[in-house]
C-alpha cells in the first residue's frame, strides 16, 4: 500500500487538492485492516475581471520610429512644425509593432516594406508634461520605392543625410531612436530609458541589406 503522503502527491499531480485524510481502523483489535479516506476536490480555476468600458484618462503615448539607412544615407523628413524626423507615428488598434512600422512608412513616404524586413531594436521611455511617451525604435533593412511626399501627411521633403552631416532640429523621439541604434552619434536630446529587445542585442549597426 502507498503511504498517505504518496497518495497526496499523486492527487496534487492530477490538479486535485487534498482537504483531509482519515484513517479508519477495524473495531476488532485482532483485525489489522485499516482504510484511508481521502477528501479531495478539484482546484478552482482562477478568474479574471474584464476592463471597465469607460476609457482611462490619457496618460501615455505609444509610437514607432523607423530607421532607413543605406548607400544614400539616413532618411529624414521635415514636419510642418519644423523638425526633422524619421518615418513613424502612433499605433493603430490591433496592429503589431512591425505592422505599425510598415504602415507608417507607406503612409508617410510611399515606400513599401515587409514585416520580416523590420528589426525591432527596443523601447524608449520618457515623460513629457505628465504623459509617458513610449517609442519603439526599429530598423527597416529592405524596402521598395523612393520616398515622396504623400497627400494629407504632416511630414514631407524626404531627404537622405550622411551620418556625419545630420541636420539640427531633430524631433526628440527620432533622436532617441538614432542614439539607441548608434550610441556614438553626436546627437543631443533629452534622456530616455532604452530597453533593448533580446533578439536585437548586438544589432545596433544594422544597415541596408
Amino acid at each position: 500500500m502507498l503511504a498517505p503522503s504518496l497518495w497526496e502527491d499523486l492527487f496534487v499531480e492530477q490538479g486535485l487538492v487534498v482537504d483531509q485524510i482519515d484513517v479508519l481502523t477495524a473495531p476488532d483489535e485482532d483485525n489489522p485492516v485499516a482504510c484511508s479516506l481521502f477528501q479531495v476536490r478539484r482546484r478552482a480555476r482562477v478568474t479574471s475581471r474584464p476592463r471597465t468600458s469607460r476609457p482611462p484618462e490619457p496618460n501615455g503615448a505609444l509610437g514607432v520610429g523607423a530607421i532607413l539607412y543605406g548607400p544614400k544615407g539616413l532618411l529624414l523628413g521635415l514636419h510642418r512644425r519644423g523638425t526633422r524626423e524619421l518615418p513613424g507615428g502612433k499605433f493603430d488598434l490591433g496592429e503589431s509593432m512591425k505592422g505599425a512600422v510598415v504602415r507608417e512608412l507607406a503612409e508617410e513616404t510611399g515606400c513599401t516594406a515587409r514585416e520580416e524586413d523590420v528589426v525591432l531594436l527596443g523601447t524608449l521611455v520618457d515623460e513629457v508634461g505628465g504623459v509617458v511617451r513610449l517609442t519603439v525604435a526599429a530598423v527597416v533593412t529592405s524596402w521598395d520605392g523612393e520616398p515622396t511626399d504623400q497627400e494629407g501627411e504632416g511630414v514631407g521633403d524626404w531627404r537622405w543625410y550622411p551620418l556625419d552631416r545630420l541636420p539640427d532640429g531633430l524631433f526628440t523621439p527620432s533622436a532617441q531612436c538614432l542614439t539607441a541604434w548608434r550610441p556614438s552619434l553626436p546627437i543631443d536630446h533629452t534622456p530616455a530609458e532604452f530597453t533593448p529587445f533580446a533578439a536585437s542585442q548586438g544589432l545596433t549597426t544594422i544597415e541596408l541589406q
